[in-house]
């Protein structure tokens, strides 16, 4: 080995929580396998598009290469470590992960960005750094240049990992994304949900109860029937007399479920994470990175490009595609929304007049609104200053603080609630007074046999008779709160923990 190379430090030499092995891991004991440390962040949209690419590899290399991510936390909810596990199982992670929230082997290994992968050699040095998203072609050609050179030379001595991985919740809903009206043409009620650990849209009718399912459960971009078609890991959704659409955030997809048939199309994005939106195309030839949330307005369906920091249209009369908001710049800037800067988009909702697209810009821990008349559109922030300013405070706009939310929606015209995901909690944006405040403030009263908090809501929405309506994420269910009553109860899914 070239004595000009660094000697990896031992990371398990360190008193850190470690995931899906059953005991920490140490370097001289992968000895004879090429290791990838991948440092990722649970928030971090980038460092979840990577989490593929790193599946490819350790399909093509069980036994010759060993992942490992290293956890360095952003935010202040990203330390607890059962958040951690959460998002492990959320990712559908299967190799071995160390929660590093101080960012101690950050610092040995002199990482500067996420996400970041650090190539170990067989014998113990480092080899490279790759900040950023690897092209995955590229990364799994590389690792297998690396795999057949160090068979050939007796250096890479292959042996199964030993690994205990959790399982699986069990229960109706798994992760479930945002859930939104469905309009019936009788005036009944019902809602789309989606269901995204079980890679499904959920219809349920006014009581909560199930109806359908669209999805085979298996992730994958297959277009069909209802039950054959495939989707992966989809987030948001909107819906109209004729169609139910799907942000379908794993595939880098917007599909349409035609109500009638049940049959599943593919209206833009191809599977594969693409570039910033700079120009119009037909929505056929886009490649579109992490698509989170959607909604419409008229003909124009307005979709949240989470993986490139913008907020796009797709023209469903003319099947084309374009960039509305966001250079591709990851900050928040206002202005022209062609200028602006977005930070991970990923919580869209039209107000009441249909004027306004409030979204939740989740890297700034922002609230903000693109105002779609006038003068060209325009984006301006309501609450949210930078990527790394976040916490929990309430009042004036512009003090107030949310750590990452998820989801938005307005309740009237001036007034928003908000899914403030990383506080665990339900907020009140009101508009006239320029505050915010907690939707509970410690007096609601639970209604359900067993009682647990709200764990990273990923959705809001109002219900036609008051309630507001929460995707409960990690507790794998939907909470309605009564202001009125002041009562909460579980109406879909269960309290199945991770």
């Amino acid at each position: 080995m070239n004595e000009r190379l660094i000697h990896a430090p031992d990371f398990g030499r360190f008193e850190l929580p470690w995931f899906n092995v059953p005991a920490r891991l140490s370097l001289p004991e992968l000895a004879g396998r090429l290791v990838i440390l991948d440092f990722w962040t649970f928030c971090c949209i980038n460092c979840m598009q990577v989490l593929p690419t790193l599946r490819r590899v350790e399909d093509a290399y069980p036994d010759d290469v060993v992942v490992i991510g290293v956890h360095s936390s952003k935010f202040s909810a990203e330390r607890e470590p059962e958040k951690v596990k959460a998002a492990i199982a959320r990712y559908d992670i299967h190799h071995p992960v160390v929660h590093d929230p101080d960012m101690t082997i950050w610092r040995q290994y002199g990482v500067r960005a996420w996400p970041t992968l650090v190539f170990v050699s067989p014998d113990g040095y480092v080899i490279g750094h790759a900040p950023g998203e690897p092209d995955p072609d590229r990364l799994l050609d590389v690792v297998g240049q690396v795999v057949a050179a160090g068979k050939s030379d007796g250096s890479i001595r292959g042996a199964a990992l030993d690994l205990a991985l959790q399982p699986a919740p069990l229960g109706p809903l798994l992760f479930p994304g945002k859930a939104k009206i469905l309009p019936m043409p009788n005036g009944e009620r019902r809602w789309v949900l989606a269901d995204a650990g079980h890679h499904q849209i959920v219809e349920l009718d006014a009581a909560w109860r199930e109806r359908a399912r669209y999805g085979s459960g298996t992730a994958g971009l297959k277009d069909g029937g209802r039950a054959d078609a495939s989707f992966s890991a989809p987030q948001g959704l909107i819906a109209d007399d004729d169609a139910i659409y799907v942000a379908d955030t794993g595939n880098h997809a917007i599909r349409r479920i035609e109500r009638k048939t049940g049959a599943v199309t593919t209206l833009a994005g191809n599977g594969r994470r693409g570039p910033r939106l700079t120009r119009p195309m037909p929505g056929r030839d886009a490649a579109l990175a992490s698509v989170w949330d959607l909604e419409r307005r008229g003909d124009a369906l307005y979709f949240a490009n989470a993986g490139s920091h913008q907020i796009g249209v797709y023209d469903l009369k003319d099947g084309t595609i374009q960039p509305l908001a966001g250079t591709g710049g990851e900050n928040i800037e206002d202005g022209r929304a062609s200028d602006a800067l977005l930070a991970q988009p990923s919580g869209l909702a039209l107000s009441p007049d249909g004027t306004c697209l409030a979204f939740a810009d989740s890297e700034t821990s922002a609230i903000r609104l693109l105002d779609l008349d006038g003068i060209g559109p325009k984006v301006r922030t309501l609450i949210g200053t930078g990527l790394f300013d976040f916490g929990h405070r309430n009042g004036p706009l512009d003090q107030a603080l949310l750590q990452h939310p998820l989801g938005v929606a307005w309740l009237d015209a001036k007034r928003l609630a908000v899914a403030d995901s990383y506080n665990s909690a339900v907020r009140i944006i009101d508009l006239a007074s320029g505050t915010i405040d907690d939707l509970d403030d410690g007096s609601f009263v639970c209604q359900d046999s067993l009682c647990v908090p709200l764990d990273e809501p990923a959705g809001v929405a109002l219900g036609d008779d008051g309630r507001i309506l929460v995707s409960d994420t990690n507790n794998h269910r939907v909470v309605a709160y009564d202001p009125s009553a002041r009562t909460y109860r579980t109406i879909a899914g269960s309290l199945s923990p991770v």
